[in-house]
């Protein structure tokens, strides 16, 4: 396929998004759904890939809805509703990825890029980085944030987030819970890169199972959950080879197959 809306890169198996449309800051078109939607088909695809990061050309990670898609939006409300489920469902599926995935926030990241955010596994934000969601400051209810920042922030503090349509910069949006680390913008890639070579050489179904459990055991008793990870280990044991394979080569003070083929 060919971007034009971003820049995809697969390089020791982490994969690198671009959004690279700085003078509309990054803004979501038709066009950037299309491309998401491409990258995400090869990332779940190619087993070659261990980790996806997503950043931003220019002063901006991704400021939501492009204004011309929004014009559209408002006149033709059926519209709207199915470029939003667009936009969730790319969320749902960064979710769902089989591969760690890192929002590294490089400047202005609101709205449908808050959102976006939010979808992957971490963010890691620049010091010179300004987050937030604002919707409410235009008098609109978010589609696909509420929850899911909720889930990861506790209840007050996405309250407060929403509530307030407050900008987080850098350091404040770690505190906040929203993200891992502050970095600086020259680092911000790099930063990024370091962390997903720490798990992209790990299976892809043992982080698999692992993201499956946090994913559907979130909201389950402890019992129920405990026996959910009981049936997942016994499962992964049973159809897939890296468990045994691992503890082998361990005994045998060698490399696991996966890692000496990285």
């Amino acid at each position: 396929m060919t971007y034009t809306t971003l820049r995809y890169e697969k390089t020791d198996r982490i994969a690198l998004v671009t959004f690279s449309t700085p003078t509309n800051l990054n803004g979501i078109t038709e066009a950037r759904l299309d491309e998401l939607e491409a990258v995400l088909d090869d990332c779940a695809a190619d087993e070659d890939i261990g980790a996806l990061i997503l950043t931003g050309e220019g002063k901006a990670f991704c400021v939501g809805l492009d204004l011309d898609l929004l014009d559209k939006a408002f006149g033709d409300l059926d519209y709207f509703d199915v470029v939003v489920a667009r936009v969730n469902g790319i969320i749902t599926r960064l979710e769902n990825l089989d591969i760690p995935t890192i929002a590294a926030n490089n400047g202005f990241t609101r709205a449908g890029g808050f959102e976006i955010s939010l979808g992957c596994d971490f963010m890691i934000v620049a010091d010179e980085a300004k987050i937030g969601d604002v919707h409410t400051d235009a008098g609109v209810v978010p589609a696909a944030v509420t929850l899911r920042l909720r889930r990861r922030v506790g209840d007050q503090r996405a309250k407060e987030i929403l509530w307030t349509a407050k900008w987080y910069k850098g350091q404040e949006a770690v505190d906040a819970g929203l993200a891992l680390k502050s970095v600086p913008l020259a680092n911000l890639v790099d930063e990024a890169k370091a962390l997903a070579r720490s798990m992209a050489d790990k299976p892809r179904p043992t982080i698999a199972a692992l993201k499956r459990i946090m994913r559907d055991g979130l909201n389950l008793s402890v019992a129920d959950g405990a026996a959910l990870e009981l049936k997942t280990f016994a499962h992964y044991n049973r159809t897939q080879p890296y468990g045994r394979e691992g503890y082998t080569a361990f005994r045998e003070k060698r490399v696991p197959s996966w890692k000496a083929k990285a």
